[in-house]
């Protein structure tokens, strides 16, 4: 038995050095630590290579973050890629931001072996097959464990070369989601002037539909987030936010706890017009057999996780929710904007002091990016007037402590309609929150898991006609639903909705504390 296993690992170690020998891609240091006289180091770099090449062979690669070329224990977000001239600043601060890249890359890579079918964790090295086949579950945390072991072994090795700290800090980067060649081809100085004109008319038609008269009574079912598990009060939320202070890189960490009491706190209530099943939203789960996840309407579920936006030298928390819904149903023939899958992204921005500064809107696809600023948050005007900048076709007044939105969606194409205030338990309709991050790897009738994304951050069967008329904007396949990271929200210019300066861009914030 002990053979058996001793040869299978040297049948692994001779089948990753071929592998990597004819691949351009591995950049130095990666290099050099499987190349390493050590056979632990080497062992950890061959083990990075074997994980990466079955990840990518089951198509499980997880696409949230940004690897770091030449580190495979490490991986970047658009956050973290804008604080690395903090990071360069002194010791403290790199060590702290080197150790919260390497989060994100076992957080991803947690995912992409949750995900690997069974019959490909007995072919990664130092799992006996027997284990591996009688004990998935087992075999799934080992490598977990043995990932975490060897990125920090790696990180250490690597932190006491100067020079290799100056190349972390220069390819922690994260590409765009556009591409430049698709929009060359499509002669993208002169299509976007099309492009543009039909943008101006959606925002001059949803206006129109945010100067109605709201109509008595309700609009639709109102649904309510639910209650924190203790009461928040926006002193509380203020101390916590002021902890950022204390970190190297201004962030706050949050716990799993603190993050669900503050969504549950900030929460926006949902009024939304059903007339069918597309209209009802739920958690995302895999039946028997089938290629696309599907919305559980019996469940109401609405995703959240946290994300950062930078000001000056503040880094400002926001929360972000996502509502899935079955599918955009065809209104016609014809429709290019109909398929499985569709949503809404919301999220709100919060000053120092704990008060909503702004709230701002997606569909998963990326499209449809809307502001609602409160007094607090001044809009700049756009540099460019074809571009796309920062559409906002309702202010809110502030939102004092207690109250939070109420967000009215349409039927069918699920368009914000208008955004109010509430006060109090408006709906005994209560949503759950769930982590985001459920979405990267679902479980599955058989036992396994998989993410609702593909390796490309899209979500596989949710394809629009639209992407075969937008391709010129560089977005690709414009209209299909998207992974949190790789949303392109303008087609007319370049805009993330994680872009780390969107807000401070297009905003001249009140922060109520000296910047």
């Amino acid at each position: 038995m002990k053979a058996t296993i001793h040869l299978k690992a040297t049948i692994h170690r001779l089948l990753s050095l071929v592998l990597l020998s004819g691949c351009a891609s591995v950049d130095a240091p990666f290099r050099a630590h499987l190349e390493a006289p050590t056979a632990r180091v080497r062992d950890c770099g061959e083990w990075y290579a074997a994980l990466d090449a079955a990840v990518d062979e089951a198509g499980v690669r997880d696409a949230q973050y940004t690897p770091v070329a030449g580190f495979p224990y490490l991986r970047v977000d658009r956050s973290f890629a804008a604080l690395r001239g903090r990071a360069a600043q002194d010791p403290a601060a790199y060590a702290v931001y080197v150790q919260r890249l390497g989060e994100l890359d076992l957080e991803a890579r947690t995912h992409e072996i949750r995900n690997l079918p069974r019959e490909r964790l007995d072919r990664l090295p130092g799992l006996a097959p027997d284990v591996s086949r009688k004990l998935p579950e087992v075999s799934r945390k080992l490598l977990v464990q043995r990932t975490h072991d060897c990125g920090r072994l790696l990180r250490e090795l690597d932190w006491a070369r100067p020079q290799t700290r100056a190349l972390v800090l220069e390819r922690a980067t994260v590409a765009d989601d556009y591409s430049t060649l698709a929009r060359a081809a499509g002669l993208y100085p002169l299509t976007r002037l099309p492009f543009a004109a039909g943008v101006r008319r959606w925002e001059e038609e949803t206006r129109a539909v945010f100067r109605r008269e709201p109509h008595d009574g309700p609009a639709g079912v109102r649904y309510a987030p639910p209650r924190p598990t203790q009461p928040v009060s926006r002193r509380s939320v203020a101390g916590l936010l002021a902890r950022a202070r204390f970190d190297p890189l201004g962030q706050v960490q949050l716990s799993e706890r603190e993050l669900f009491d503050l969504a549950a706190a900030y929460a926006p209530s949902f009024e939304i017009r059903v007339a069918a099943d597309y209209d009802r939203f739920g958690r995302m789960r895999w039946r028997r057999g089938g290629t696309l996840p599907e919305v559980d309407a019996s469940e109401l579920a609405v995703y959240v996780h946290p994300a950062y936006t930078r000001y000056g030298e503040t880094l400002l928390l926001q929360l972000v929710y996502t509502l899935w819904f079955p599918e955009r149903p065809a209104s016609g023939a014809v429709d290019l904007l109909a398929g499985r899958l569709d949503g809404l992204t919301w999220r709100v921005t919060l000053a120092p002091d704990a008060e909503p500064l702004l709230y701002d809107s997606i569909h998963p696809c990326g499209c449809y990016h809307q502001f609602f600023p409160t007094p607090r948050a001044r809009p700049r005007p756009a540099p460019d007037p074809l571009e796309e900048w920062a559409f906002v076709p309702h202010s809110l007044r502030r939102i004092a402590e207690g109250e939070r939105p109420v967000v009215t969606l349409a039927s069918a194409t699920h368009y914000i309609e208008r955004v109010g205030v509430v006060r109090g338990a408006d709906s005994l309709t209560r949503y759950a929150l769930h982590p985001y991050d459920e979405l990267r790897s679902l479980p599955r009738v058989t036992g396994e898991s998989r993410s609702l994304f593909g390796p490309d951050g899209l979500v596989p069967g949710s394809e629009r006609l639209e992407r075969w008329i937008f391709w010129p904007m560089g977005v690709p396949s414009a209209g299909a639903m998207r992974q949190w990271g790789r949303h392109a929200t303008a087609f007319v210019g370049r805009r993330h909705f994680d872009d780390a300066d969107l807000i401070a861009r297009r905003f001249e914030l009140d922060l109520g504390v000296d910047e």
